[in-house]
């Protein structure tokens, strides 16, 4: 998950990262994130019938959910009960409200975070959280097919990719970020994209100098950068075979939530 900077952007104080070098969070693996970045905000701005509206015919197979740079796992927990109707203070064996059923793998590439994830996990039998490098095609491929094998799958329902692009453009370049969307766009039916803007890139490179570090290794030969909410629709709707669906609005810290469609998957009728 990505870390907060620059402006609303900025890293709060007190805001640690779990012991990395330096004092810096590289990939956005910021503890305690969730404080400073409710979830409240992102799924508030979603509708609760969301799945419903997407795959609206009955089906015997669970929706499969990926989150890609899951952080703790606050966020998707937050979504999982408002895309399912469930409440706070309800079990994980309680049906869904929505009669759908959504099995989740979340992964971050922080494994502090991840185990403060699966300690934390109300719904245990449909959220499943694992380490991962996501650019690591020798790691993510055993992981998600192993997965997707598992229900006779070959794609993801819907993708959650929030606030994670900046941090896998700062650390792959130009042709990283496209090789990431390219990848998730083969693997989901739906993408849910929650892109920063690039004032929170100027505000990651700024805090490196500041701690006395060079700069992230592509940060000045960045050629896709300016609006990158537009950039990235860009990058899925001509590179990837997506549309962009709807645009859910924006957050209080000014980021956009921008759904899109596969043009190449059969979309699941669940």
């Amino acid at each position: 998950m990505a870390a907060p900077t620059g402006g609303l952007c900025k890293v709060p104080e007190g805001a640690e990262p779990s012991v990395r070098p330096g004092g810096t969070a590289p990939y956005g693996n910021f503890p305690d994130y969730s404080r400073f970045h409710p979830p409240e905000e992102r799924v508030r701005l979603l509708p609760a019938a969301l799945l419903s509206r997407l795959f609206p015919k009955p089906h015997a197979v669970p929706l499969l959910g990926l989150d890609v740079g899951c952080n703790s796992g606050e966020l998707n927990i937050a979504l999982y009960r408002h895309l399912l109707g469930h409440k706070e203070n309800k079990a994980s064996c309680e049906h869904s409200v929505t009669g759908k059923d959504l099995k989740f793998l979340c992964f971050d590439i922080d494994a502090v975070l991840i185990e403060r994830a699966k300690q934390h996990n109300p719904f245990p039998d449909s959220i499943s959280y694992a380490v991962l490098d996501i650019m690591d095609a020798k790691a993510r491929e055993p992981l998600l097919s192993s997965y997707l094998n598992e229900f006779g799958r070959s794609t993801f329902d819907i993708c959650f990719c929030m606030s994670v692009t900046m941090w896998i453009h700062l650390n792959n370049g130009d042709s990283g970020l496209v090789k990431f969307l390219s990848y998730l766009a083969s693997k989901s039916a739906y993408l849910l994209v929650e892109p920063q803007p690039w004032k929170c890139y100027r505000a990651a490179a700024r805090r490196l100098r500041k701690l006395g570090r060079n700069d992230f290794d592509h940060f000045r030969s960045l050629a896709i950068s300016g609006n990158m909410a537009e950039k990235i629709t860009q990058i899925l709707t001509k590179d990837c075979a997506m549309e962009l669906v709807c645009c859910f609005g924006n957050t209080s810290w000014d980021r956009s939530l921008l759904l899109f469609k596969s043009n190449r998957l059969s979309i699941c009728s669940a």
